[in-house]
């Protein structure tokens, strides 16, 4: 697939080459650090995004920003903040739309007010369950769509296999039955991105068996389902998720020992490559959870963590604590990681292909 812009086209044959320098043409400083920042999704505090941030969107250093109840005030403010970020994109050189997203589940998770209002479980739970899920990706779709947004981290494809544990507890999953949240969680994501609102599966390969008390954003998580169930229930709404169109997975920071008993998903390149590109055949964009995550705490600084997903496979840095200088470290990290070859140029160049396929393809 073609690089989809020409300032992506020309930063790609200057790697491929070796030079930063086109003939007859001055040094670029900053092409490398622009393209690792077109793998990095920003956040901020407050109602405004701040200047660091519209600077870092200028110079073509960010491929979107992520954002949280704390960021909305009403929707007049929030359609005035996300001006002003693609008011910044239109004046970089990478001309293509930013990636702007939220955490839209339905139920309690909701970071903007208004549909979905239904949580996915009360979706399950509805006389008439795909119609049902038909409505709440077409609600989420309209409601992100109004307020400027492209992109939402959802559904949630979670089989969970007792009553009550993580990922039940709070309503986020749509059943047990991982047939039902095949078919619920596809006709979510359809009738989304009918919308033009690109959906988000996660997290795979699943956190269904997670115990109550077990949470990534905290802690490390250990899920110790053998492969044959990982494969059978866990990974199954993901088959039909990747049929309908899905457009980026998000892939969890547990550790499954059958896939992989030394890194959590989203750092091993069994589970992203061995099996969501290789075994299922996703060919989307992939995106971290959070990288501030607490199930990280053994696997170093922010930059160290993006640099060990991409080195994973994984497209997108989630920089989600919206504290200053995290996606900048994380931007840096993976510059200096592709300048000093610890990370592959081609399979480097490819992630921002997808993603940039997908920005293309957004408004």
């Amino acid at each position: 697939m073609p690089l989809s812009t020409p300032w992506a086209a020309t930063v790609l044959a200057l790697l491929l080459t070796g030079s930063t320098t086109p003939p007859g043409a001055a040094e670029p400083q900053s092409t490398v650090r622009q393209l690792a920042g077109q793998r990095v999704i920003y956040s901020y505090r407050g109602t405004t995004p701040p200047d660091s941030l519209l600077t870092d969107i200028r110079e073509g250093h960010a491929a979107g920003v992520i954002f949280f109840g704390e960021n909305f005030t009403d929707p007049q403010q929030f359609r005035t903040a996300v001006r002003q970020l693609r008011h910044a994109q239109e004046r970089s050189t990478a001309k293509l739309p930013l990636l702007l997203m939220t955490d839209q589940e339905g139920g309690l998770v909701r970071r903007v007010p208004g549909a979905p209002e239904l949580s996915a479980r009360e979706v399950g739970q509805a006389a008439v369950p795909v119609a049902e899920a038909g409505r709440a990706g077409v609600g989420a779709g309209r409601n992100l769509a109004g307020l400027g947004l492209n992109v939402n981290l959802a559904p949630v494809l979670d089989v969970y296999d007792t009553p009550g544990n993580f990922i039940d507890r709070h309503h986020r999953s749509y059943g047990n039955d991982p047939t039902r949240v095949a078919a619920l969680g596809s006709a979510f994501i359809t009738a989304q991105q009918d919308s033009g609102v690109a959906a988000t599966a996660k997290h795979f390969p699943g956190l269904g068996s997670a115990p109550a008390d077990s949470n990534t954003d905290e802690g490390p998580v250990t899920l110790s389902g053998d492969a044959t169930s990982i494969r059978t229930v866990d990974e199954a709404p993901y088959r039909s998720a990747l049929a309908t169109g899905v457009r980026l997975v998000m892939l969890s920071w547990a550790v499954y020992p059958a896939l992989d008993a030394d890194r959590p998903a989203g750092l091993s390149t069994a589970v992203v490559q061995g099996e969501l590109r290789e075994r299922l055949g996703y060919r989307g964009v992939t995106v971290t959870d959070a990288l501030e995550a607490g199930a990280l705490r053994d696997f170093g600084s922010t930059g160290e963590r993006a640099v060990a997903a991409a080195a994973a496979g994984l497209d997108l840095m989630l920089c989600s604590a919206m504290e200053p200088g995290q996606g900048e470290e994380a931007t840096t990290a993976l510059a200096d990681a592709l300048a000093s070859g610890r990370l592959e140029r081609a399979a480097f160049t490819a992630a921002t292909d997808r993603i940039n396929a997908l920005r293309a393809s957004l408004r």
